[in-house]
């Protein structure tokens, strides 16, 4: 083992996506859960399972948005996986009767990829997510951190909306996990000081905010600050490092070797080709070579391993103390976008460890002491311009203009509700119009038609989980029970994302 370097690495993944049941399959829908599940889910928890196995502990953080578990825990969701990954194998074979020899060789490779992740589906995720992730969460793999319900952004809500999407995704974790979260990944890593107390109510500890809304706030990266006036830490991810994989133009999954996402075979999907270069059209680009891929994987950990002591050492000689450096990904980019990208990371982790690198949770680095002192934070996402504006500029007026309406109206609904005495009981209706609500406010839908992104799906959604929502509330103000409760019925055989859902717990406005 190389001598250890002063300070701390910790990874940290975010893991979501909308909810998708019951909205479409292809190209767009219910086809982008079952991918990012079988190309990086499943083989990212085969990566630490054998991390485990090895006796590694502590590896890195792993977030996993409840509405992106409840996808995973649902049942439906759970036999269609299997079904899709089952469909991949029988493209692979499909191919492997071609007589072109590099066809055949790909479909070989392939074809054992689909069949791998159909088994490991069968077996390790029969039960779904919940049972996997409390898994590596018991045995001290990860730490899992949580967030808001269906990940909205929430320098835009209300306050009251702000901490029942909170708290109701933390408790949702808490069903399927067993224990509650004491992290968070704030949706687009969105932050506003009035969140801070948020929060601390909600029991949160710490949160992952953008490089550049510490820098604003007169504070540097290579630390974690607790935000002024509560215990709750804030900790920016280090965009030196992350962009060695971030970087879509020089990060490593854009190296030739690698195989290319966008280029497929026209009849059975198969990819057939490495990138070779950024900009190769199809006919210029090379076969896909596992092995060469696996070599070049090599190369770009050895290349991590030395820019993570490098960045480490660099702190420690300007500052006396030990640093801290944290790399947060979405992570759909291991495995769907990057196919290499789950063994990169097996490989950098076991890397990083033998090169006397300490890496750890966030909690492990918080408790551990990388906590630089007390900052105010201002504005802040890791979006475009890292202020709101993929949220609620020009493009998406509209979205978030009509999303302030919703909360509106949903806080003087159950102010109603409330003061004619019929919220002691639960209240189906009203438990499915706060999904319906948490559905329109997911932030997915404004970045989608920001950054031109699957334009017409985004905005379909958006707008009938409005209509939705505007349609059952006038029947539940216009006292019509039993229709209300029929429509919440029909809107719950799609979106009935939260069955534990509580109106109940809505604060007073």
């Amino acid at each position: 083992m190389t001598s250890a370097v002063p300070g701390a690495f910790c990874l940290v993944l975010h893991s979501h996506l909308p909810w998708l049941p019951g909205h479409g399959v292809w190209p767009l829908g219910e086809e982008w859960l079952h991918q990012a599940w079988v190309e990086s889910y499943v083989p990212l928890v085969a990566e630490l399972d054998a991390l485990a196995a090895e006796g590694h502990r502590e590896v890195l953080t792993l977030g996993v948005t409840p509405v992106l578990a409840a996808q995973l825990d649902h049942p439906r969701m759970v036999a269609d996986a299997s079904t899709w990954a089952g469909l991949w194998e029988m493209r692979a074979r499909e191919m492997g009767a071609q007589p072109d020899p590099h066809h055949r060789a790909i479909a070989a490779y392939e074809y054992a990829a689909a069949a791998r992740s159909r088994e490991l589906l069968a077996s390790r995720w029969a039960g779904g997510a919940s049972p996997v992730l409390r898994s590596l969460s018991d045995a001290g793999v990860v730490e899992l951190i949580g967030g808001p319900a269906t990940h909205p952004f929430l320098p835009l809500l209300l306050p009251e909306v702000a901490a029942l999407a909170l708290e109701s995704g933390l408790a949702d974790a808490q069903s399927r996990l067993g224990r509650r979260p004491r992290g968070i990944w704030s949706p687009e890593c969105g932050y506003s000081p009035a969140l801070a107390a948020t929060f601390a109510h909600a029991g949160v500890s710490h949160f992952v905010v953008d490089e550049q809304t510490v820098r604003d706030a007169g504070g540097h990266p290579h630390a974690a600050w607790r935000v002024a006036g509560t215990g709750v830490v804030a900790v920016p991810r280090d965009l030196e490092v992350t962009n060695l994989i971030w970087s879509s133009r020089s990060g490593y999954p854009a190296a030739g070797p690698y195989r290319d996402f966008h280029a497929r075979e026209e009849y059975t999907g198969i990819h057939l080709w490495s990138i070779t270069h950024p900009d190769a059209g199809i006919d210029h680009k090379g076969g896909y070579d596992p092995d060469a891929a696996r070599a070049q994987v090599d190369r770009d950990v050895a290349h991590f391993v030395d820019a993570v002591r490098r960045r480490l050492q660099c702190v420690h000689d300007q500052t006396g103390a030990p640093g801290l450096v944290v790399a947060a990904y979405d992570t759909e980019l291991f495995g769907h976008w990057w196919h290499e990208g789950p063994l990169f990371l097996g490989r950098a982790l076991r890397a990083l460890r033998v090169a006397g690198v300490e890496v750890a949770t966030l909690q492990r680095a918080i408790a551990d002491g990388h906590v630089a002192g007390d900052i105010e934070l201002g504005n802040g996402s890791w979006g475009a311009g890292k202020d709101f504006s993929v949220w609620n500029g020009p493009a998406v007026r509209q979205i978030a203009h009509e999303n302030e309406w919703l909360q509106r109206r949903w806080l003087d609904l159950v102010r109603r509700e409330r003061d004619a005495g019929r919220l002691r009981l639960r209240r189906p209706d009203l438990d499915q119009l706060l999904r319906t609500l948490f559905n329109a406010l997911s932030s997915d839908w404004a970045f989608l038609v920001t950054r031109g992104q699957s334009v017409d799906y985004a905005w379909r959604r958006a707008e009938r989980h409005r209509r939705d929502f505007h349609g059952l509330a006038q029947l539940i103000e216009d006292g019509r029970r039993h229709a209300a409760l029929e429509e919440a019925a029909r809107q719950a055989r799609t979106d009935l994302s939260f069955p534990g859902l509580d109106a109940r717990l809505t604060p007073a406005s």
